[in-house]
């Protein structure tokens, strides 16, 4: 998925579809879990579908319910959402960072291995120099 170390960083434009490719897929997985979430709320809690919504987004991003549940079902369901949401906050901000640290990252030791190599290069090259001015 990523290019290797030896290898150019990509250009920018290949870049910013990486790192579009990755927010839509943070962005499923938030759907996704929102829908879990409205879903869960609704017939456990009876919430209405607006205020599901509304738990369920202030769960997703760190916020905490709204509605505190008042059934034994509902309590379950909103403590295991609470872990559950709190853990793809942290994947979701995963997948969106990952190709930016990549790249950073990536472009640090090319540019390192790069001058490793003009200095080899140069090295091979005063070598060459004096082993014909030695002849």
């Amino acid at each position: 998925m990523y290019e290797h170390r030896g290898q150019p960083p990509i250009p920018f434009r290949v870049f910013l579809r990486r790192l579009a490719r990755h927010g839509g897929i943070a962005a499923a997985l938030l759907a996704a879990s929102l829908l879990i979430g409205m879903i869960g709320y609704h017939l456990l809690e009876k919430l209405p579908w607006i205020d599901a919504f509304l738990n369920s987004t202030m769960l997703l991003g760190g916020m905490g319910p709204v509605d505190p549940p008042k059934t034994f079902s509902g309590k379950l369901f909103a403590g295991s959402y609470a872990l559950y949401a709190g853990l793809i906050f942290i994947v979701a901000a995963s997948l969106l960072g990952a190709p930016v640290f990549h790249r950073i990252l990536h472009r640090f030791h090319w540019e390192e291995e790069e001058r490793k190599r003009r200095g080899a290069k140069t090295d091979q090259g005063k070598a060459a120099r004096r082993t014909t001015k030695s002849e």
